[in-house]
């Protein structure tokens, strides 16, 4: 393989702008964004309330698209896709970890974690299989016929990984994935999130807590839909 293909960014964005208008003022949510995330990166996206980092995160989650600019992911061209083009990258190639975890009360935990098999259209034998894999790789294996509600908020968030592992995507996509844990279970999910990064996944989670962010490798700061830094963690510590 030639070296250049070899480091083929997963993410690529170029001069990506997010316009919206209130009224007859326009508003920049993202602000000519460039940034390159390599396969194998846990970078932690950062800014507050109102700084463009959600606005980045459906762009890099394919459930946007910019105003302007250009998003490659995997080398394939996201920015002008159509709605269903769109779905499909999200199911082919993103594994998502919400807040609030998005677990379907009334379907067992094996049942929520087949849930992107089956919109993928994975045969049900292969579907089980890599579900229940997936569970025994989060610990809770044995609770595959439990319902949502019968698990603590750290078991729901466990399960919410296993749904986004079982997919095997190219990128997992941690939206504020502690926002709703005590802080003994939010070390236990970042510790988690590391040891899946060590085991080779790309890794890009969103919060508004540095403390959080410094758990990743990468931290991108953004401010008024623009990055105002973007560097290694041990930077990132001695300017905070």
């Amino acid at each position: 393989m030639e070296e250049g293909k070899r480091k083929t960014p997963l993410i690529e964005l170029n001069g990506i702008y997010k316009i919206y208008q209130m009224g007859d003022q326009e508003v920049k949510a993202n602000d000519g964004i460039s940034l390159t995330i390599d396969k194998g990166e846990f970078v932690a996206i950062v800014g507050k309330s109102g700084s463009g980092k959600s606005t980045l995160m459906n762009i890099i989650g394919a459930l946007d698209v910019p105003t302007e600019g250009t998003y490659h992911l995997g080398g394939q061209d996201v920015s002008d896709m159509s709605d269903d083009e769109l779905a499909g990258i999200r199911n082919k190639m993103i594994g998502f970890i919400f807040q609030q975890y998005n677990l379907l009360s009334k379907l067992s935990l094996l049942e929520n974690v087949e849930l992107p098999l089956l919109y993928a259209g994975v045969g049900s034998k292969e579907r089980r299989e890599r579900a229940m894999a997936s569970l025994e790789k989060v610990g809770l294996k044995d609770k595959y016929k439990n319902r949502p509600n019968q698990l603590s908020g750290g078991q729901q968030q466990r399960v919410s990984i296993a749904r986004a592992l079982a997919g095997e995507p190219s990128l997992i996509l941690a939206d504020e994935p502690t926002g709703a844990l005590d802080s003994k279970t939010s070390r236990e999910v970042l510790d988690f999130l590391k040891q899946l990064n060590a085991e080779g996944n790309t890794i890009v989670m969103i919060t508004h807590d540095s403390s959080i962010a410094m758990e990743a490798r990468r931290v991108v700061r953004i401010h008024d839909g623009k990055i105002n830094f973007d560097g290694d963690v041990k930077e990132y510590a001695a300017i905070i």
